[in-house]
């Protein structure tokens, strides 16, 4: 399989020669980014084709990973997986990008793209792994972008950057975005077979190559674009429609108290309907991906975008909207927030997920602590010290009960939550963040549902 060392993009090999050298291991591939999605993607890679290595910036991760264990929490599968996989020689890990990417033929991409305080993208990660890429590229490697980037980015920065760094002439290598479409809590799954995979080239040989490897990758359907960017674009597509639709959600919910309706009951009704998908209301839109896709798009676009924006504004007032609703409801009962010890149950933007880039529960517990209120927070998921950065006294779960509190909001529904014993409290106001909440014996305001005894 000598040929393979000349790459993937314009191989000697014929297609079925490509794949059996994919899957016999004769195409080393570097995974740039070792997080929550990039581990689960490089413990997929290994177990296809049995030459990967991993890298991250941090030495724990590196050392967790080479020790055979898993950093990312509740993720089915992944433990057993990375430890099979390091196990068999498949999987290793490095923080020394450049080494790993003079070894490679198939370098991977899926490192943080956040925003700035400017609201543009923060490309800076993203740049850094290609300095590496660019310093151990070689004619015939592909370079796959799975990260979420601004549209136009693989065509207009991610090949030339590379042609300018590496002295690889633009015809002699690959460069594909292949978006991950990926949740946490069920990454192998969603990688290996949950939807199709989209895949699109700078050009045609881009494409095929990248069809080629995720073809090997996913049982399911491997969607061919007509370029990068058409790809670039459909993951961001995803992303603000969720974010159209939950601001949708989030201003009906709003009107709840003037139409004197239970909104979610109305929307459940409404969905019964094929052409109807309202989403869920809620305490606010966390995550690195939602809150984010949109400015993502109107950073490269001179056409205005008031449909995104104001979406964005919409969910951004839920979390001031929910702390508020908990004053006028303590008020309801003849109480003041000023003074009164409220608790936050859940910090992370999502159950189950130690993730708390754009976490709603900042917002609760700012606006919480405008009006007054004392504020302790409970997350699972979360050190102390996480919890404490967000200006909310850390209290651990089994401790809840030892607090006298007058109020409690529901930001994130933790599994954990449902062993709270609720009687222990008395006389305590709740809101309800996400309507997850059953009968607790206690005063309960739903976001969307209204007042419940």
């Amino acid at each position: 399989m000598t040929e393979l060392r000349s790459g993937l993009y314009n191989a000697k090999l014929p297609p079925a020669g490509q794949r059996n050298a994919l899957r016999e291991g004769h195409v080393p591939v570097a995974v740039y980014g070792l997080g929550k999605m990039g581990l689960p993607l490089a413990a997929v890679y290994a177990r296809v084709t049995g030459d990967v290595v991993g890298v991250d910036i941090n030495d724990d991760v590196v050392r967790t990973v080479n020790d055979g264990e898993c950093h990312v929490a509740k993720e089915p599968g992944l433990p057993e997986l990375v430890a099979e996989q390091v196990e068999r020689g498949a999987l290793r890990a490095t923080t020394d990008s450049v080494a790993a990417a003079e070894t490679a033929v198939v370098h991977v991409i899926i490192v943080p793209t956040p925003l700035s305080d400017d609201r543009e993208p923060d490309l800076a990660a993203f740049e850094a792994v290609l300095d590496s890429i660019a310093t151990g590229l070689s004619a015939g490697d592909m370079v796959v972008v799975e990260c979420t980037v601004p549209p136009g980015t693989s065509r207009e920065l991610v090949v030339p950057y590379l042609e300018a760094k590496s002295g690889v002439t633009r015809d002699e290598f690959g460069v594909a975005f292949c978006p991950e479409r990926t949740s946490s809590g069920r990454a192998l799954q969603d990688i290996t077979e949950s939807y199709p995979k989209i895949v699109g080239g700078v050009d045609a040989e881009s494409t095929r190559v990248a069809s080629l490897i995720y073809s090997e990758i996913t049982a399911n359907e491997v969607i061919e674009m007509s370029d990068a960017t058409t790809a670039e674009a459909v993951k961001l597509f995803e992303g603000v429609y969720r974010d159209v639709n939950i601001a949708l959600a989030n201003e009906l919910a709003r009107a709840r108290d003037d139409l004197g309706i239970d909104v979610r009951e109305a929307i459940d009704a409404a969905n019964t309907q094929p052409y109807c998908n309202i989403h869920a209301p809620g305490a606010g839109v966390g995550g690195h991906c939602i809150p984010w896709y949109p400015y993502f798009i109107t950073s490269r676009v001179s056409a205005e975008m008031p449909l995104l924006l104001t979406a964005r504004d919409v969910n951004d007032s839920m979390p001031t909207f929910t702390a508020d609703k908990l004053r006028d409801e303590l008020a309801r009962t003849g109480r003041d927030i000023e003074g009164a010890t409220v608790a936050v149950l859940g910090v992370t933007y999502r159950p189950g997920v130690a993730e708390t880039r754009a976490t709603p529960a900042a917002g609760v517990i700012d606006r919480l602590r405008e009006h007054g209120a004392s504020v302790l927070a409970v997350d699972p998921m979360l050190d102390d010290d996480v919890v404490a950065s967000f200006g909310a006294t850390p209290v651990a779960l089994a401790d809840l009960t030892s607090h006298a509190l007058d109020g409690v909001v529901v930001v994130t529904p933790h599994e954990e939550f449902d062993d709270i014993e609720w009687a222990a409290f008395d006389d305590l106001v709740v809101v309800d963040g996400r309507g997850t909440l059953g009968e607790i014996g206690h005063s309960v305001y739903v976001i969307g549902g209204g007042p419940r005894p």
